[in-house]
């Protein structure tokens, strides 16, 4: 797996809610990104991985299918108990997803997050690559 030399998020301030910008040179590598920060604000990255699971996710278009990805990722992680550190996309379109993700068991989580919103989520191409700004319900 190729492995970004750029940072793969940054968190935003935000006054209600947390937000934070992904960053990937191709848009497999942000969604894989933005998985990553989700998981690294909740302080859930610490865990050695030792299960992996398939996800499949569709959306009307890339902003939703963002939304429906990392929505699906939450609710694996609160119906499995599950954190994931890994995150490899194997089939990426405008609306679908295919990825196999590798995690553990849940540890102690510093900080939940509820949601994943459409709150000024948007999507954009940079002469860097790509990048995403995120807001999540906590």
């Amino acid at each position: 797996m190729w492995v970004s030399t750029m940072n793969p998020y940054e968190e935003i301030d935000h006054t209600a809610d947390w937000a934070f910008r992904a960053f990937g040179k191709d848009l497999k590598e942000l969604y894989a990104n933005a998985a990553y920060a989700l998981f690294a604000l909740e302080g859930a990255l610490d865990a050695q991985s030792t299960l992996t699971r398939e996800i499949h996710v569709e959306g009307i278009d890339r902003e939703a299918l963002l939304v429906n990805w990392l929505s699906e990722l939450l609710f694996q992680q609160e119906t499995k108990r599950e954190t994931y550190q890994k995150f490899d996309i194997t089939q990426l379109t405008d609306t679908e997803l295919e990825a196999t993700v590798h995690g553990a068991q849940t540890q102690p989580i510093t900080k939940f997050i509820k949601a994943v919103t459409y709150h000024d989520l948007k999507i954009e191409q940079t002469e860097n690559g790509w990048q995403a700004t995120i807001v999540v319900d906590v």
